[in-house]
């Protein structure tokens, strides 16, 4: 029998530590000689990355037990942290000394020496040879050198560093390495400050001469995102470009003119961020190339190498969607489905047919998950795309007249994409009663280049405008209760809730995840991945010193006025506690309902079990403090003023 219960308190199976222990995402994947193995986060365990494998019987298993963790933390955000050989020989950076290992059958030994503060991640392992990206902290923890570098696997480096042979360096930064066949050539991506590989960032190619790189040239350079080299043989290569305003695929042969042409174009994206060293949107699986194409969700093409035929593959994932591994005639492919499980697929190129290797476990996917509903509002600087996910439960029903709360969702990066899945956090918000709106405001990838330029030198404006639209679209079309919708964000959307909050009284309620406050403290405190990325979002400091101040929520401390919830890690070197906590400050001292609550040992994202089920509920519980409504199976939530 159906119930009549008032939004927000409506009684759900989706409990936090239901979602918490739900499928996580995919931390690579590859074949290994009969087997596919996988990388996944563990939340009950601390939240570290497990490897494991399904073998031929269709059993899995852990390749790599507790306690180790493969995590790396180059950049910051890592990614690349494992790989492995057709022999079955593991090899993975150890979250905890960020040295690289090798693991055979369950014995471990090192493979990088313990001098130093030293960084590995994108490790690639090509025809016997292990490619790493290599930060270097030991002479200055604030600016470290980096290198593409070539590990011995025998063992002989643990305890002679000099023993790894640095293939190239000569830019701020460094990415994706792809050798040649035959050996002899090297292509990676680069990029300096201020630039961020979304903004600018070049393929270089150059010869290997007695191990190392000296000279290269450049197939793509200039105001340009070039991304993901790999080679179709010894002297062909293909790469992504986005000159045309959306990231494509290129094909280029040394010293043939023309230098390049286009393969297979699209009006979508083939490319996204550069935020993780593993990031893969496409690759060759022998006569043909599989990838993924982005115009708000994501869909995967095959591309026939000879004809440019182009089929789409139908695998459930529709955001968040990688391109693991390929091999001849096969591709491994991860994402999201569209009610939020991450799931594995391994794809057969010459008829499009996939088959699952690790399925997503929600078992509330079917009636307690929404679909997705595209969203498009007009903003200031144009359209501003979204997705909407009503209140969801077979069970009850709101009283008649009465118009759900909802929370506006901020992606963060801001340079980041959601797209149109119901995450588990989502899930646990809706069948309860609280509807979603998760905004892809100017700035985010997915809709081209000039999509995300909307956000250059105006962060802080138009990422506000446009969610400020987003939710008057919200309330006048009657989907929900204008005097109950909240904002919600991580990170940079952690920035874009509290500007919000201080522009204006469309938002009753706030709740930022390690959010920044102020921007000049970001620009000084922030680590050396986006030291500059402001530059291109603000503007150069000392000379735009005055728009950072103009921008920061925390300049207009005395706007302050809706409560406020702020969740913060206690280890975060993206953006320290000291933000969050001159924000908790600034509401304390005008008597703004608030809460802070400070997570020890995590970083800048949360990944254990207990801190994921806390934040969750903590989330839920001040909803219900500030609309007035009960919050079943969940302590209610004391505001501080």
């Amino acid at each position: 029998m159906t119930s009549v219960l008032p939004y927000g308190s409506w009684p759900s199976p989706i409990t936090a530590a239901a979602a918490s222990s739900s499928s996580s995402r995919v931390d690579g994947a590859r074949f290994v000689g009969d087997d596919i193995w996988w990388g996944e986060p563990v939340p009950a365990q601390a939240g570290r990355v497990a490897v494991r494998r399904r073998g031929v019987d269709g059993q899995s298993e852990d390749v790599l037990p507790e306690p180790w963790n493969a995590r790396s933390g180059v950049h910051e955000y890592g990614g690349g942290a494992w790989t492995a050989a057709d022999d079955g020989t593991l090899f993975f950076v150890e979250k905890t000394d960020q040295r690289v290992y090798a693991a055979v059958a369950g014995a471990v030994r090192p493979l990088t020496a313990a001098a130093g503060d030293v960084r590995h991640g994108g490790l690639v392992w090509q025809d016997g040879v292990l490619l790493a990206v290599r930060e270097d902290h030991t002479a200055d923890n604030r600016v470290p050198a980096r290198a593409i570098v070539r590990i011995p696997t025998d063992g002989s480096a643990a305890d002679d560093p000099t023993r790894i042979a640095t293939i190239v360096r000569g830019s701020d930064f460094l990415a994706q390495p792809a050798l040649s066949p035959d050996g002899s050539r090297l292509a990676w991506v680069a990029w300096d400050h201020p630039h961020m590989p979304w903004e600018r960032a070049e393929v270089r190619v150059g010869r290997i001469d007695a191990g190392r790189v000296r000279t290269w040239t450049t197939p793509a350079s200039g105001e340009r995102s070039v991304l993901q080299p790999r080679w179709l043989d010894d002297r062909t290569l293909l790469y992504v470009d986005d000159a045309s305003g959306r990231w494509n695929l290129m094909r280029w042969t040394v010293g043939e003119e023309p230098p390049t042409t286009s393969f297979a174009p699209a009006d979508a994206d083939t490319g996204g961020g550069l935020w993780v060293l593993g990031a893969s949107w496409y690759g060759i699986a022998g006569d043909h190339v599989v990838a993924i194409r982005t115009d708000g969700a994501d869909h995967v093409v095959s591309i026939d190498q000879a004809t440019g035929e182009t089929v789409r593959i139908d695998v459930p994932a529709i955001a968040g969607t990688v391109i693991e591994d390929t091999r001849r005639g096969r591709a491994l492919i991860s994402g999201a489905e569209p009610t939020g499980g991450m799931g594995l697929w391994i794809v057969q190129t010459a008829d499009g047919s996939s088959s699952a290797v690790r399925e997503s476990s929600l078992p509330w996917a079917d009636v307690w998950t929404p679909r997705a509903e595209p969203v498009s509002v007009d903003g200031p600087s144009g359209p501003v795309h979204a997705f909407a996910y009503p209140p969801t439960n077979p069970d009850v029903v709101a009283p008649d007249g009465e118009r759900p709360p909802y929370v506006l969702l901020v992606h963060g990066g801001p340079t980041a994409h959601v797209g149109p899945i119901a995450s588990a956090r989502t899930a646990y918000l809706t069948s309860r009663g609280i509807g979603v709106l998760d905004v892809n405001y100017g700035g985010s990838t997915g809709y081209g280049r000039a999509y995300r330029e909307r956000l250059r030198g105006q962060w802080g404006v138009v990422d506000v405008q446009d969610v400020i639209a987003a939710a008057h679209g919200l309330a006048a079309e009657g989907s929900a209760d204008p005097d109950r919708i909240a904002i919600a964000g991580g990170s940079a959307g952690g920035w874009t809730v509290l500007g919000a909050l201080v522009a204006g009284d469309v938002f009753r309620a706030g709740i930022s995840r390690y959010g920044v406050g102020d921007a000049r403290a970001l620009a000084e405190d922030t680590h050396d991945f986006e030291a500059r990325y402001l530059d291109g979002l603000i503007g150069p400091l000392p000379e735009a010193e005055a728009l950072y101040i103009e921008r920061s929520p925390l300049t207009y401390a005395e706007r302050f006025s809706a409560p406020l919830l702020l969740l913060q890690g206690s280890e975060d070197a993206v953006v320290p506690p000291a933000q969050s906590e001159a924000i908790r400050d600034a509401l304390a001292a005008r008597g703004v309902p608030h809460a802070y609550v400070l997570y020890e040992g995590e970083g800048h994202g949360f990944r254990r079990a207990e801190t994921i089920v806390h934040a969750m509920e903590s989330e839920y519980a001040f909803l219900g403090a500030v609309f007035g409504f009960d919050t079943p199976g969940v302590t209610p939530l004391t505001l501080q003023r």
